[in-house]
């Protein structure tokens, strides 16, 4: 083996190494491994009034989601995409004898949705159903419609500081990956772990506190090694290059909810992409918010609802 071969085995090597997960919740629920990536049910009482299925961003975990879905009658089911940790503590994983493996490379775009819908097909059980995605889990949800419009058609599509078709990753983020060579990852993940969130928290996140400083602290121990991280980024580029804003005509209602100051992916870009969808999906610019709406102001969601076609 040559010497280029040989450093490049290493560099794989060393990018598949295990990150040690740092972050879990306490769960009440099933917890469903399904190929890579995983899917929990959290109990709820009595028949639900509503399913919300909500799926989390690039770096994140499905925590981001519970507090703002806390009532007893929502069945929450969250996804965690392939090759991140699953953030719960308590029940066993199960392996879910529904599951079908996706035709797609894990960590992209297109093999979580395949998940997404088939969560959508096998665990929902109410009618009344929100599809709520932050950053990288919109643009896995605009994909999931896309592969399978019929199966969401009802649906209400939420879509927060989304990954769109034909947007753009910000300049800043964008300037350091492109710098980065892969063998450079792990050495920049054990530098960010010893690096104090309040460092590079202003310049990328704005204020971080409570819930939301919680949350962030972990971000780099959330996925389960430094490949996962560089095929997300692979993924969400080309995704959105290759893909077309035809693909909102697929919903019949939802939002888009458009951060003031977002230092992740562009605005700008979004915004436009935002802009170009039909007029029964409404796009709000919201204030006061970073890339992270929920964690900022949760007003900003917009109420559960039941309509009228499904009462």
């Amino acid at each position: 083996m040559g010497a280029s071969s040989m450093a490049k085995t290493n560099t794989i090597h060393k990018l598949s190494e295990p990150i040690r997960q740092t972050y879990q919740e306490l769960f009440s629920g099933e917890v469903y491994q399904c190929g890579t990536a995983g899917v929990s049910v959290r109990n709820h009482s009595g028949i639900a009034k509503h399913t919300v299925i909500a799926v989390h961003g690039f770096l994140e975990n499905h925590c981001y989601f519970t507090e703002t879905y806390a009532q007893s009658d929502i069945e929450l089911i969250l996804l965690t995409c392939s090759n991140y940790h699953i953030p719960v503590t308590g029940p066993e994983h199960t392996h879910a004898d529904w599951f079908d493996q996706p035709d797609y490379p894990e960590s992209s775009i297109e093999y979580d949705a395949c998940i997404l819908i088939q969560a959508m097909e096998r665990l929902a059980t109410s009618k009344n159903v929100r599809i709520h995605g932050h950053s990288r889990g919109g643009g896995v949800i605009l994909e999931a419609v896309n592969q399978r419009p019929d199966l969401f058609k009802d649906a209400e599509i939420l879509l927060e500081a989304p990954v769109l078709p034909q947007g753009k990753i910000h300049p800043m983020p964008k300037a350091l990956v492109d710098n980065m060579s892969p063998r450079m990852w792990p050495w920049a993940l054990r530098l960010l772990e010893k690096t104090p969130l309040i460092t590079y928290s202003q310049a990328f996140f704005g204020e971080t506190q409570g819930r939301k400083k919680q949350l962030l602290e972990h971000l780099f121990k959330n996925p389960q090694n430094a490949m996962t991280i560089i095929k997300n980024i692979h993924s969400i580029e080309t995704w959105m290059d290759k893909t077309s804003t035809d693909i909102f005509k697929h919903i019949r209602r939802g939002t888009i909810l458009i951060p003031e100051r977002d230092r992740i992916l562009c605005k700008e870009s979004m915004l436009e992409s935002a802009l170009s969808s039909p007029n029964n999906i409404r796009v709000v610019e919201t204030t006061g918010t970073s890339h992270f709406i929920t964690l900022d102001d949760s007003s900003w969601l917009p109420p559960l609802t039941i309509p009228l076609s499904l009462q």
